[in-house]
């Protein structure tokens, strides 16, 4: 078997960037294949996506690091592959891993072209200083413009057309010659502390084992780590035991130290929530060296309130929060009451899609049964009566409308690449979700880029959906978080019998205020069970009544048994079933069934 130690001069570490759908995810297949890190026995497709969600929905949601072997010019060589994710909720995944390695490859699919995600990560990788290695996928599809794409990236990069190279995931074509580029323009690790004692590593994500508690998934920057030795987290101050280290091949394989340069896992021991976190340095607890700047703290954008269907099931609720945080970094929760429905969770998200993961993977691995409420941002309000603005991430608790002095929103400063057949409907889109655009420039031969700023709620709210129906899947976008603006929106209640539901509660722009009130009333009518009562759906915004439907009750015919005599006595059954309604309707209790609340956030979300 070959040796797992390696010096500095013969470790390569990088990383694949790529937008979604660029065939990443293949690449990384043949390359396990070509290096024989994976036998042919286990190959499968997606070889690195382990989680049911990243097969079902072809994506990649977790970054996941892999160690190769590489044999070039007759020496032995480690390449250390950290996968990530290329949608855009996951970004913050991206900048993790690129923090780890010294290189990338910047993937460009040869039938689509440079995309509008593609830039924002590019950005990202220069920013870190990496070695950026370009590469066009798919060239085996008689669909790939190589020519075009080739003209795109060297726009994009500045670089020599003889630089770029051309791989298949599919056919293997041109992934040897990719390693041999890994090989020869990726620099090799080097140690701050080359020589001194002690040791220290950055790490980058986690995992957790009910057998095995808090793994951690680290870059060793210098000296070694050995199994055993006292470690200590810098920023937590708590100390632990490495009760073992070793290399992912791709499964998790023991060793005796990892070194300096290389990528590897610690096994902790911890069970205890909240003691490691990302970007967090660890170090020789009697030989430490300074800590590593880390991470920047990501700023959730969308939160959403989750309920257990059964309040029995909010402690294994808190209990799955906190060690899918363990693997998800990016989510953030704080415990909550409701009402209507209970004692939960505020939790926050990055975008939508990361919102959606959050809650299947809840249902899926936890077997919860949940209830989720409207997703909304967070607002700035200034109040009349306050000096200190306050801050709003929950529809249900926005003051009322005549309290307000000001409003302030989120914005996001975005791109979109689209052929120039799509930028007339691609603008009107803009138009109808408040977008202020800027100047669109001409990107490649065939393509133009739109930039623009736009409300974040706008863009929750089926944006991007209606982006790809509008330029049949070939627009693409990018955004980051901008900043505040003022805002002109208004908080809308749905009410239920009289009584308004704070799941269903929402902020809206206000020139929209009726149409969105006519389409929510019409939607909770539409799903909403008939009762025993006739029950009125109405929406309120700005203090009135906006928007009302009226749910008619189920009918009993008590006349039905009768036959013959006089009409008197159906009169009397009649007369009596008349006041017996009205009493239940004074004290009509209406119970809204939790598939309802499902029902009425997978129509926001889709």
């Amino acid at each position: 078997m070959r040796s797992l130690l390696m010096s500095k001069s013969h470790i390569r570490n990088f990383s694949i960037i790529a937008h979604i759908d660029h065939g990443k995810s293949t690449l990384s297949d043949r390359m396990l294949e070509i290096t024989r890190t994976v036998s042919a026995r286990e190959m499968q497709a997606q070889v690195l996506d382990s989680m049911d969600l990243e097969r079902e929905r072809g994506i990649t949601i977790k970054m996941t690091p892999v160690r190769m072997h590489y044999t070039k010019g007759g020496e032995d060589y480690v390449l250390n592959l950290i996968d990530t994710p290329g949608h855009i909720d996951f970004s913050y995944e991206v900048s993790r891993a690129q923090k780890a390695v010294e290189g990338c490859i910047l993937l460009v699919d040869a039938t689509q072209g440079v995309q509008a995600q593609t830039l924002s990560v590019l950005a990202m990788a220069k920013e870190q200083g990496l070695t950026i290695i370009p590469v066009l996928s798919k060239i085996d599809s008689p669909l790939a413009d190589i020519p075009e794409v080739v003209d795109e990236v060297v726009q994009l990069l500045d670089c020599d057309p003889s630089s770029i190279l051309k791989v298949s995931g599919k056919t293997g074509a041109g992934v040897p010659e990719l390693l041999d580029a890994i090989v020869d323009r990726v620099p090799s690790p080097e140690e701050e502390f080359e020589g001194r004692p002690g040791a220290r590593a950055l790490i980058f994500d986690f995992a957790y084992s009910n057998h095995r508690g808090v793994i951690l998934y680290v870059r060793v920057l210098d000296g070694k780590i050995t199994k055993g030795a006292e470690l200590s987290f810098i920023a937590a101050g708590e100390k632990f035991f490495g009760i073992e280290v070793g290399h992912f091949l791709p499964a998790q394989t023991p060793a005796s130290e990892i070194l300096a340069g290389e990528i590897g896992y610690i096994v902790t021991g911890i069970k205890r929530p909240g003691v490691a976190g990302v970007g967090d340095t660890v170090t020789l607890t009697k030989q430490p060296l300074p800590a590593l700047p880390g991470y920047a703290k990501p700023r959730p954008v969308v939160w959403a309130s989750v309920f257990p269907e059964s309040q029995d099931d909010l402690d294994v609720l808190r209990q799955a929060l906190q060690r899918l945080q363990l693997s998800d970094s990016a989510l953030t929760y704080e415990e909550e009451a409701s009402g209507t429905l209970g004692r939960g969770f505020r939790c926050g998200c990055l975008g939508m899609l990361h919102l959606e993961i959050v809650t299947e993977r809840l249902r899926r691995e936890h077997q919860l049964a949940l209830v989720v409420t409207t997703p909304s941002i967070t607002y700035e309000v200034k109040l009349r009566k306050k000096e200190d603005p306050l801050i709003v991430y929950s529809a249900a608790l926005f003051p009322d409308d005549a309290d307000i002095e000001k409003i302030r929103e989120p914005w996001i400063d975005g791109s979109i690449i689209t052929p120039p057949d799509y930028v007339g409907p691609v603008s009107q889109l803009l138009f109808e979700h408040e977008a202020e655009t800027g100047d669109s420039d001409i990107f490649g031969d065939n393509r133009f880029q739109i930039k623009f700023v736009m409300p974040l709620r706008e863009l929750m709210r089926g944006f991007f959906d209606r982006l790809k129906s509008v330029s049949s899947g070939y627009a693409s976008l990018s955004y980051d978080i901008a900043g505040m603006r003022d805002a002109d929106v208004v908080r809308m209640d749905l009410l239920v019998g009289g009584d308004p539901v704070p799941a269903f509660a929402r902020v809206v722009s206000r020139r929209r205020m009726q149409d969105d009130a006519d389409a929510a009333v019409e939607k909770l009518y539409k799903v909403l069970p008939r009762q025993q009562v006739k029950i009125k759906i109405q929406a309120r915004a700005m203090g009135r009544i906006v928007a009302s439907k009226e749910l008619s009750a189920f009918r009993k015919d008590v006349t039905g048994y009768l036959y013959g005599g006089d009409i008197t006595r159906k009169m009397k059954l009649l007369e009596k079933q008349k006041k017996g309604k009205k009493k239940m309707q004074e004290s009509a209790n209406v119970h809204i069934p939790p598939d309802v609340f499902v029902k009425m956030i997978r129509s926001d979300m889709d």
